[in-house]
């Protein structure tokens, strides 16, 4: 898990950016969630190190923990060379990308034409067009705290009710109902929501949006849209909220909830209840599809987030790093192609113990294709 990394493996600097050198690098094996059943990927792919011996990222506060393991791994594979990752969220991740202020950015969400991010994306990469590569898959958890409380179900109606403020108490009927027999507080419920621009939340209005079956009839986005609750800064700061409050019920990367020992919901999409774990979660990526043209690997979630497969856990988003097809300079270029390709290998081995959930071999294979293509 994140907080536990050693310490001679992972460096903060600069508003912390994270940043890795091949010196005193060590294996970067975390102290172990047990968060195993998901299948490893199996691909391997020749990695040509060299080229800008530190490379700059910024974005998605969500993948902050996958990055620490893919720098270790880009450390140990590749001498002498770094990347520095700011896990400032999303929208930032993408701006600074845009902005060419960093070689790549990390978003929960695909590039928006609409908002004019694929244009001016195009315009930094020197005319060509970047691609969104989905390098990291992790699940987010309905994270909760009440004290005397037993697990819960939830289901996405009720979800949705209880972010946009139609559910208010711990002891509504409609939460009796999906939990028969369990004893209730008459407890407010307060919502902890990101305050920052997220793809977290656009990922999870997205979700209410296409399994609620009408009750959640806000719009996505990555500002959050539900009109209660109190915001917070990150995904650290949502559980940080969360774990402080009796009461309290947000969504958060699976990751963080598991730092902070935080309970989370089971849901039920109609096919029973499902407890978050990596192979639950493993089953529902296993069902996404490619929508993206080519190398730009935009996956179709709505169909996955309003599926109903038995065992499956449908509510998992995926950080895309966002490239240059082409337009990078040749040192840049190499060493984001050496980067990415250690990253969807051998970065993929420990990441069940970080919260994340390893490549579907599928995946893993168009990926390493659209990274080779890199020009």
């Amino acid at each position: 898990m994140k907080t536990k990394r050693t310490a001679s493996v992972l460096g903060f600097v600069a508003a912390g950016a994270l940043v890795l050198t091949a010196c005193g690098s060590d294996n970067n094996t975390a102290t172990g969630s047990g968060n195993t059943g998901a299948p490893a990927p199996t691909a391997t792919a020749a990695v040509e190190c060299g080229g800008k011996k530190a490379l700059t990222a910024e974005g998605s506060s969500a993948q902050k923990g996958a990055m620490e393991t893919f720098i270790a791994a880009y450390g140990q594979k590749c001498s002498g060379q770094q990347l520095s990752y700011n896990p400032t969220g999303s929208g930032a991740g993408v701006k600074q990308f845009n902005a060419g202020i960093v070689d790549f950015g990390g978003s929960d969400s695909a590039l928006n034409k609409d908002k004019g991010e694929v244009d001016a994306a195009a315009k930094r990469c020197q005319g060509n067009p970047a691609w969104n590569l989905p390098l990291v898959f992790g699940p987010v958890a309905i994270a909760y705290k009440l004290d005397g409380a037993p697990a819960l179900t939830l289901t996405p109606e009720l979800t949705a009710k209880i972010f946009s403020g139609q559910v208010t108490k711990w002891n509504d009927a409609a939460i009796a109902s999906a939990n028969s027999g369990a004893t209730l507080p008459d407890k407010a419920i307060t919502v902890v929501y990101r305050g920052d621009e997220s793809g977290t939340t656009d990922n999870f209005q997205k979700y209410l949006k296409a399994s609620s079956k009408g009750a959640w009839t806000k719009d996505a986005g990555k500002k959050f849209n539900g009109g209660v609750g109190q915001g917070a800064q990150g995904s650290a700061g949502v559980a940080d909220a969360i774990s402080a409050g009796d009461g309290a019920i947000g969504y958060v990367e699976w990751s963080y909830a598991q730092d902070k020992k935080l309970s989370t919901a089971k849901i039920d999409s109609g096919s029973g209840a499902v407890e978050l774990s990596a192979e639950s979660a493993a089953k529902a990526i296993a069902s996404a599809k490619v929508k993206g043209q080519g190398n730009d690997l935009v996956l179709d979630l709505d169909a996955l987030y309003a599926s109903n497969t038995a065992g499956a856990y449908p509510l998992v988003l995926a950080t895309y790093e966002i490239v240059c097809s082409k337009g990078y300079d040749a040192d840049t270029a190499k060493a984001v192609k050496a980067f990415l390709t250690v990253a969807a290998t051998d970065g993929q081995a420990s990441l069940a113990d970080a919260g994340y959930v390893p490549l579907p071999n599928e995946f893993q294979s168009k990926l390493l294709t659209a990274i080779g293509a890199i020009a």
